[in-house]
């Protein structure tokens, strides 16, 4: 039995007069049919840009929004028929600072939440305990959470949605923002809780995060569901192709479009780094075609040049 069924899932958004430039009313299509299934306790990735629909498809599963069209399951119950029995049953994590009383310590935070939770008193101490563990905060549990880092208070907010015990958790950008140290410490938490039987559904736009943890990935942009399988099944679809960094000082937007016109260019991206842009070129015809992507940088300073296989 799947633990999330989704089927053909739209979401439309009105936007106002106020917030169009030229005043004009419209709709955002923010999914467009999106459908995917998670098996019992797997760890399920939904992977995608800002803005591709991930948070409205997790929010329409925990019953935070109303489909416009299509159909959701979560342990087969409907999110938006059977909300009370539902919320029971899932847990919500999201990334980000909201969510927490800072004036008050962890263990205070977390015996608050577990009476909302309607956790039974004989079972809140130990319950509260062994989640501590879990995440890493035993010893630091009376500590006020404005002293916790943000690794910190990503860990609580873990803790947090496993106090009833959920069949399913929703972990929606969890290491947004995170130092590398904090966010390798919370995928650690989550890759155990993964292999406690856990079925979880996690939102990301960090390649690595989802390459590291995730049995199985889709990839969503615009609303639509563009790829799907496991990370190895999605990485082999690109072994054909070969990706060329370049690390250069000053790329402009007409370097860039200089080497997506080269013939057998597949794509090109850019990342900044601290002073320096990082320039990666897909191509089927790899370091052959390295001279002639140098050519397009003029008197730009070139630093590395690498070749490497695709990552997912």
């Amino acid at each position: 039995m799947s633990a999330i069924e989704v089927t053909e899932l739209s979401r439309t958004y009105k936007v106002g007069k106020k917030l169009l430039r030229r005043g004009e009313r419209r709709d955002v299509e923010a999914l467009k049919g999106v459908s995917f299934s998670v098996p019992q306790g797997q760890l399920f990735g939904l992977l995608g840009p800002n803005g591709a629909g991930k948070t409205t498809t997790i929010k329409i599963l925990t019953t935070l929004l109303l489909p416009t069209g299509g159909e959701a399951r979560v342990l087969g119950l409907d999110p938006a028929r059977q909300h009370r029995e539902l919320r029971r049953r899932i847990g919500y994590v999201f990334g980000g600072d909201k969510g927490l009383y800072e004036r008050i310590s962890a263990l205070e935070n977390l015996r608050y939440f577990a009476d909302v939770y309607r956790v039974p008193a004989e079972t809140k101490r130990r319950r509260i305990d062994e989640l501590l563990e879990v995440v890493g905060l035993k010893g630091r549990e009376r500590e006020r959470v404005e002293t916790y880092s943000r690794g910190m208070r990503q860990r609580l907010h873990i803790a947090r949605g496993l106090l009833h015990d959920p069949e399913v958790l929703f972990l929606d950008e969890p290491t947004i923002g995170l130092d590398p140290v904090g966010a390798r410490e919370l995928r650690d938490t989550v890759a155990g809780l993964q292999a406690s039987g856990k079925t979880i559904l996690l939102t990301t736009h960090y390649m690595l995060e989802a390459d590291e943890l995730c049995e199985r990935v889709a990839v969503i942009n615009h609303g639509l569901i563009v790829a799907e399988g496991t990370p190895a099944e999605l990485k082999r679809r690109a072994t054909a192709k070969s990706v060329i960094e370049i690390e250069a000082f000053g790329v402009d937007d007409v370097i860039v479009e200089r080497l997506r016109a080269i013939e057998g260019v597949d794509a090109v991206t850019v990342e900044q780094i601290e002073q320096s842009h990082v320039v990666a070129i897909q191509s089927q015809h790899g370091p052959t075609l390295i001279p002639v992507l140098l050519e397009q940088f003029g008197q730009v300073t070139v630093g590395r040049v690498v070749a490497r296989e695709p990552t997912l």
